[in-house]
């Protein structure tokens, strides 16, 4: 990838990356890969206080790798449930990177190969 490339990388994939850096933040992913949870349950599962826990939640809703719904029943409680397609530009950045270091590696192979 070229210097040139690397600066026109999406904001949101750094959004996504930087969402993704935190430990606790990864550690609800998780979580809600499994099922989606209550903010309290989650706040409970990684033993983090709530303001925490809110903090945390909001990164992982503006990175948009997550969502936050409400059942009908009571608006005060918070459901949070991964979105759906949310790591496609993540995926699709990784895999061109990946086809990048295979690219270099094969033009490598292909120069020592020719060599005397």
């Amino acid at each position: 990838m070229s210097a040139t490339s690397a600066a026109t990388l999406p904001d949101s994939l750094d959004r996504t990356l930087d969402a993704l850096a935190d430990p606790y933040r990864r550690q609800v992913v998780e979580l809600l890969r499994q099922r989606p949870h209550r903010a309290g349950e989650l706040s409970a599962a990684l033993a983090l206080r709530p303001s925490v826990m809110s903090r945390h939640l909001k990164v992982l809703r503006e990175s948009e790798l997550v969502e936050e719904t409400s059942p009908q029943f009571d608006a005060r409680v918070r459901v949070y449930s991964l979105r759906s397609g949310a790591t496609a530009e993540l995926r699709s950045w990784l895999d061109a990177v990946e086809q990048g270091w295979a690219d270099q590696l094969a033009a490598l192979k292909a120069h020592v190969e020719q060599s005397p």
